[in-house]
């Protein structure tokens, strides 16, 4: 991990939002660490890719809300950044869902859609907060997460026959330091940590909707 600067023994905003993903990220779900594995059954990574592009395959995305709406102007330049990357990312999806083929048939397609439908506006919902910090916190938790998510990319990507690409994002020093920064007050701290948690919130619902769906099609 890395080490960033601490105020009077206190963890960074930054140390907040990694051990957060440690604890409650994408990393420490049991689905998704079988979609990465080489047992994963290649109609479940596809209804993953489908359900990512469904999430945050479509433009704007998280990071250019974010952006757009800019309460913390201090963000605004690492932002862009990560909004920039996100471009790559989705166009990557979008590869990877087309190779993939359609979504595996599964009961419930109708739930499944107007749950990732209120995923997406949720998201929408945190990167236009007023609260300094909520929507700092958001993407930070999304770029961490995101190191994760990526394998499950890459995989589907070996098992699909898509070339991988690398991802864009800015140095894990560049967003450790500006996090850091932009969640140096307690009262934008405990914002970017509530940002952060309802992102790895959102990701959590993801994964379990896809294990019950991976369930569903096996039952």
């Amino acid at each position: 991990m890395l080490d960033t600067a601490q105020k009077g023994g206190q963890a960074s905003a930054w140390d907040v939002v990694t051990k957060l993903g440690e604890a409650d990220g994408s990393v420490a779900h049991p689905h998704l660490s079988l979609l990465i594995s080489p047992a994963a059954a290649s109609r479940d990574l596809s209804d993953a890719v489908h359900a990512l592009c469904a999430v945050h395959g479509d433009p704007p995305g998280l990071a250019v809300e974010a952006r757009t709406f800019c309460v913390q102007p201090d963000a605004c330049d690492w932002l862009t950044a990560v909004a920039d990357a996100f471009v790559g990312e989705r166009s990557y999806i979008a590869r990877l869902a087309a190779a993939a083929g359609p979504t595996p048939s599964t009961p419930g397609q109708a739930e499944t859609e107007a749950a990732l439908i209120a995923s997406r506006h949720a998201l929408e919902t945190l990167a236009r907060s007023e609260r300094r910090g909520c929507a700092t916190g958001a993407v930070a938790a999304l770029v961490q997460d995101w190191t994760t998510i990526r394998l499950l990319l890459d995989h589907a990507a070996q098992r699909f026959g898509v070339e991988p690409v690398p991802a864009g994002f800015p140095s894990l020093a560049e967003t450790a330091s500006s996090v850091t920064m932009l969640g140096a007050t307690p009262a934008t701290e405990r914002a970017v940590r509530f940002g952060a948690q309802q992102l790895l919130a959102q990701h959590r619902a993801l994964w379990d909707l896809l294990e019950a769906r991976g369930s569903a099609r096996n039952g």
